[in-house]
Order: structure tokens, then sequence, then C-alpha cells
């Protein structure tokens, strides 16, 4: 997401940091450049009318003008009026007892998907979440919200079929909550393709019973201003507490994203970022707007990273990695904690200097497969000792793996080349320059 918008920004900022001094003149060029960029990217009027406001004051003041450097400083000056805009610090959910939280928005923005990946989230925060499905009307809504429910160990409470009375069936829930020992209720509730009287007056009635602490919006950032709309409506409808847009690997452009905070006066309080139930997070203003002016992400790298992978074994492949003893055993072991990480893309974008490159960067995941396959059909002692893979046992990998002789030569001379250079401090830096500069330094073959 954002592709659009970080390509604009960085030639704008490109051309700031070109110039040993800044000028009045310099300043109203760049926010001329801004301004088209963030309503190219769909950004609301009134929301970049008032970003381009506070980047121009603080930009003509001393500090910028008269900074060492000053293309620097205007980047900083961008990134603080952004996060404002967005929101300023993360908001936490409010789950004091009762816990209980009421998903809205409308059919198709990821609703019943995004149910199950808060109560995931939930989990991993040490609570024990409990799903219900209050979606009568969509075909398979609750047959949906069971599947992800199992699949991800959380406790859901199904009505009865060809029930119909929303009430009944919150009411129900709460007697069943009883017996669940949960500490926090998440209520799914039905959408439809466009807001009408009777969805209004149903979510109204339910969150009059219920008196739900949080009332999430679910959106499709992918909609654009029409997200803005529908935010309006149902805050009016049922009191919104926070937004949780979906979806955000998906849209170039972003431009809801960036116009949703200010324009509802409701704060963002989740994002999804994929289609997998763990690919979803805290909204935080600063990190997004760091990603967006191709900061990178460190802190949500490291937080990806800590949950997928344990901390004893990053402290074993670190110590293989500095005695240069990595071997095909560890590098298996290698692509498999990076597959827990999510998509490659995701994780390049998250580090500082890639983040607007990585559109360049095509990670082949069908080479990743293929790696795994010729390492997987060698025996334990050829994964240890590559370099007693001769001729024929070369000839016997590619035929077990589905792959060409010539794919496993080429995974063994890299790898070869790779061993050499962890024992080689000078060459390694120059692999992670390498790394940095385009798909090219990706490890064996993984971009093309």
């Amino acid at each position: 997401m954002f592709s659009q918008l970080q390509d604009r920004l960085e030639g704008v900022f490109k051309t700031l940091r070109g110039h040993g001094k800044l000028s009045e003149k310099n300043i109203t060029d760049a926010t001329r450049e801004i301004r088209m960029a963030m309503l190219e990217a769909d950004v609301d009027f009134a929301v970049t009318k008032l970003l381009i406001e506070k980047v121009k004051e603080e930009a003509l003041g001393e500090k910028v003008l008269k900074s060492v450097t000053p293309g620097q400083q205007m980047v900083k000056v961008f990134h603080d009026a952004l996060v404002d805009i967005l929101g300023g610090d993360p908001v936490a959910l409010d789950l004091s007892p009762p816990a209980r939280i009421l998903m809205t928005g409308l059919n198709g923005a990821g609703k019943t998907t995004t149910a199950g990946k808060l109560a995931l989230w939930m989990k991993k925060q040490g609570r024990r979440p409990l799903l219900v499905a209050c979606d009568l009307y969509r075909p398979a809504a609750v047959e949906q919200l069971a599947t992800l429910a199992t699949q991800i160990g959380v406790p859901v409470f199904r009505p009865a079929a060809g029930e119909s009375d929303v009430l009944k069936v919150a009411r129900d829930a709460l007697a069943w909550a009883e017996t669940q020992n949960g500490t926090a209720i998440i209520f799914d509730t039905a959408g439809r393709q466009e807001i009408d009287e009777a969805l209004i007056r149903e979510l109204a009635d339910l969150q009059k019973f219920l008196q739900c602490r949080e009332v999430l919006l679910v959106a499709d950032a992918a909609t654009g201003q029409q997200a803005v709309d529908v935010a309006r409506r149902f805050d009016e409808a049922v009191g919104v507490t926070g937004i949780v847009l979906t979806k955000m690997d998906g849209d170039a452009r972003g431009g809801a994203a960036l116009s949703m905070r200010h324009v509802t006066g409701k704060p963002i309080k989740f994002a999804g970022t994929g289609e997998k139930p763990d690919q979803f997070e805290l909204f935080d203003p600063s990190r997004l707007a760091g990603r967006i002016l191709g900061m990178g992400d460190i802190v949500g790298l490291v937080e990806k990273a800590s949950e997928a992978v344990e901390g004893g074994d990053m402290l074993k492949m670190a110590e293989k990695l500095k005695s240069g003893g990595l071997d095909l055993n560890d590098f298996l072991d290698q692509m498999r904690m990076m597959k827990k990480l999510g998509p490659l893309e995701g994780l390049l974008g998250m580090i500082p200097g890639i983040g607007s490159k990585v559109k360049d960067m095509k990670v082949d995941e069908k080479r990743i497969k293929h790696v795994e396959a010729i390492i997987l059909s060698m025996t334990p002692k050829e994964r240890g000792r590559p370099e007693i893979i001769n001729g024929r046992r070369r000839m016997r990998i590619a035929k077990g793996s589905g792959t060409s002789l010539a794919a496993v030569n080429n995974l063994l001379r890299q790898f070869g080349e790779m061993r050499k250079m962890m024992k080689n401090k000078g060459k390694m830096q120059q692999m992670m320059k390498r790394f940095g500069g385009g798909a090219g330094g990706l490890p064996f073959g993984m971009g093309r």
C-alpha cells in the first residue's frame, strides 16, 4: 500500500536534499508537489489542505531554513505533520469489564474475517476472547466465523439454524459466555451492500441491549473516500469508537487510511495487512508515517520476528552465522522462520531505505519452494556436509525434488559462496549493501 504516494514523495524529498539551502520558493514548489501527490493518492481534499498548511508553516521556520541538513529537516516536518493527521499516539481498546466489542461495517469489507483476527490478536495478548455470530442474513456467515474460530482455537457461539431474532441470539450468547470463562466477547454483526434503515435499526437495537464499550467499524481501505462516508453514517447510528482498516496491502494509493482519522474524528485502532489470521496489527500513526516516507518500521519487524521465532532458535542461528558454520539444515530452518513472518515483500518494506523499492524486488515464491524441495531431497548427511554431493548425488536430488540439475548446482554454488562470505566480514558488509540495492541481493535465486 501507499506505493504510489511513496514514489512521488521520494522524488520531492530527493530534490530538496539536493539543495544546500532551502528558500521559500523551494518549499512552495515542494508543497505543491506534495499536495498533488496526496490528492492523487485519494486523500481527502480538506485533509490534504490541512497537512500542507502544517508542513508549510513549520518548513518556513528558522529551524528548517537555517538547518545544516534542510532536506532531512523537511522530511521530519512532513513526518510529524502526517502523524498528527493520523491521530498521534496509538489508541488502545477499552476492555474494562464487561469487555464487549461490536463489529460493524458493510458486506465485503472483511468484517467476519476481522472478528477472527481480532480474537487471535487478543489471545496473543493473554486474554480469553469469545466469538459470537450475529450475522443472520448472509449465507454461510455463521459457518465462516465458526471455521475461523476453530483455526485460531477460540470458542464461538452459533445461533440455531433459521434463527432471525438478533436480540434473542445476543441474549443467549451472553448466557453461554457465562459458562466459558472468557474475558472479552466479540460480536460479528450483519452488513449490507449499502447502508439501509433496517441495518441501522438492527444495529442500534443490538448496541442498546449489549452496551458494548467498543464499536469497531470495519472499512475496506481500497474503497477510498466511500469508506469515509460509511464511517460517518455508522457513527451517527451506533456511536463508533474506533476503525479497523482492512486490505491495507491491496491499494497502491491508500488515501482512505490517511483521511479517516481526521474526517471522522474516530481513531484507527487496527489494520489488516493480509489474508492470514495473524496479518493484523495495532495501528501506529508514527510507524505508518515512517513506512510512507521510506524510513521503514524496524519496531514492527522485530515484533513480527519475536512472535514467530523462539528466542533460543535465534541465538543458535546467530552463533552459527558468527562462526561461519551454517549448513543446509540451518538454511532450511531459516526459510521456515521466514515463512512464519509472512510475505517477503512485506518484510522488506519494513527495512529502512528499502520501502519504496519493494515493487522492484520481485520475490519469486515458487523459487523459494523449489529451494526447499531440493534441500528436502538430500539426506541428513548431505545437508550437513554439502561438499560430499557429487555428480551422481546431484542427479538424484534433482530428480527427487522435481527440479533440474542446473537448479541443484546453482543452489550449492551460491551456498558455498555464502559460507565463504560469512567468514569474511568485509564481504559480508558488501553482501548487505547488495541486498539493500535490489532483487539481485536476495540469496539463493529468490529474486527474479
